[in-house]
């Protein structure tokens, strides 16, 4: 999961979190977590001047911030050495596996 500028946001990203009206006490849902974005949809979020949604998975990458494929290759770079290991490849697959479970959520 990951929280990202309305203009960061393009079609076919999911909610992960309801959007709420910001300008309301009394928390007005406007969007439900799980709605998939259309190009329509985040221009009538922008024009109710919502500026950050929360989308499942990581599909944007932040100023320094590597993308999963650049986690990954660094990953097989580290491991190298060790391929012929078994207990290595173990460990690369858990820290593989752990990689892309935090992406995604």
């Amino acid at each position: 999961m990951q929280t990202i500028s309305l203009k960061q946001a393009t079609s076919g990203m999911v909610l992960a979190r309801d959007v709420l009206k910001p300008d309301t006490a009394s928390s007005v849902l406007i969007c439900g977590k799980g709605m998939e974005l259309t190009d329509a949809l985040i221009e009538r979020l922008q024009r109710m001047g919502i500026t950050r949604v929360t989308v499942q998975g990581h599909p944007v990458a932040g100023e320094g911030e590597a993308t999963l494929e650049e986690q990954l290759l660094r990953l097989d770079v580290r491991f190298k050495r060790h391929e012929k290991d078994p207990l290595m490849a173990k460990l690369k697959d858990v820290y593989r596996r752990l990689i892309i479970r935090t992406v995604e959520m």
